[in-house]
Parts: C-alpha cells; sequence; structure tokens
C-alpha cells in the first residue's frame, strides 16, 4: 500500500511538473515569436552611437559626450570622491510618450568590453547636476533635459557601451561609446 501510494505522489509530481514546464516552453516560444515579429518591424539600428538618438519606451535617448578619469565631484567642501574612477555621460532625454515620465539615473547600466556590468552612482549625479534638476522632475511630453549620468567603475577600465531605460522593467536600447 505505502508502495502504491509514493509510486501515485511521484507521478503526480512529474507529470505537474512537466505540465509547468511545458507551459513555460510555450509561453517563451510565444515570447520570442512575438519579439522575432516585433524586431522585422523595427527599422532603427539595435545599437546607436553617441550622438545618435537612440528609442526606449516613452523616452528617446541621445548620448552627447562621455568623459572618464574624473577623481572628484563637487567642491573642495561638499564632494565625492570615486573609488576608482567616475565616468561622466552626459545624456538628453525626451519624452516621445503621452504622459510625463521620471527619469530614473538608477535604471541606467555601463557596460566593460568584457561585459562587467556597472550601475549608476547616484550621489555622484547630485554633485554633477548641481546646478539643475534634469533628473529630479518629471519630464512632461515633447520636453527634453539634458544631464549627467555617473558611473564608478575601477581606474583600469575603459566602458565600451551603455544601456538606457525609460524603466527599471524596460527592455532597453544600447548605446556604443566607442
Amino acid at each position: 500500500m505505502r508502495k502504491t501510494t509514493t509510486l501515485a505522489l511521484i507521478a503526480t509530481a512529474l507529470v505537474a511538473l512537466g505540465c509547468g514546464a511545458g507551459s513555460t516552453d510555450d509561453d517563451a516560444t510565444s515570447s520570442s515569436k512575438a519579439d522575432a515579429g516585433s524586431a522585422k518591424g523595427d527599422d532603427k539600428p539595435k545599437t546607436a552611437k553617441i550622438g545618435q538618438p537612440a528609442r526606449d519606451g516613452k523616452f528617446e535617448f541621445t548620448v552627447k559626450s562621455a568623459k572618464c578619469g574624473v577623481a572628484k565631484l563637487g567642491s573642495s567642501v561638499v564632494g565625492t570622491k570615486a573609488q576608482g574612477q567616475f565616468c561622466l555621460v552626459t545624456i538628453n532625454v525626451k519624452n516621445i510618450g503621452k504622459e510625463s515620465q521620471m527619469f530614473d539615473g538608477s535604471s541606467q547600466k555601463a557596460y566593460a568590453a568584457n561585459g562587467t556590468e556597472y550601475s549608476a552612482d547616484g550621489e555622484a549625479a547630485l554633485y554633477a547636476n548641481q546646478n539643475t534638476e534634469t533628473f529630479l522632475n518629471d519630464i512632461n511630453p515633447g520636453n527634453q533635459v539634458t544631464g549627467v549620468v555617473v558611473f564608478d567603475i575601477p581606474k583600469n577600465v575603459k566602458l565600451a557601451k551603455l544601456e538606457l531605460h525609460d524603466s527599471p522593467f524596460s527592455g532597453g536600447v544600447t548605446v556604443a561609446l566607442s
């Protein structure tokens, strides 16, 4: 009796796992088909360069410049020092949507050539943008702001690309830095 009950439980568990795996595979296939379909209709390159507009969701990003090798931001009295070096990326962000949206610097990523991912440094960005309120306010439809996103990376690293997002959950757009 115990063997029969145990075998029935194992069989039920395997069937449940098999059904779950099947639906996951189907979902992934549907998602891949949808992605492939949307990629066919997309005339824009997947990777933009400095100076070229690139869109993700409600925002159109244009990276104006990237400057690395900065050791400190702020004044001699109030400021912040880099753990390695600061890379200051000047970005124009235009709201191409139909409602206001806030640009979130913490959603932006930078990558070295070897694929190492670096997060934006929000504290350093406050010092880099101290004379403007660029990324602290909502951007209304049709409006645009320009500001600096800051990354603190090791001194011996060179950034290769950025991944820019209109929100923490968006797919992002890639901008090559070299």
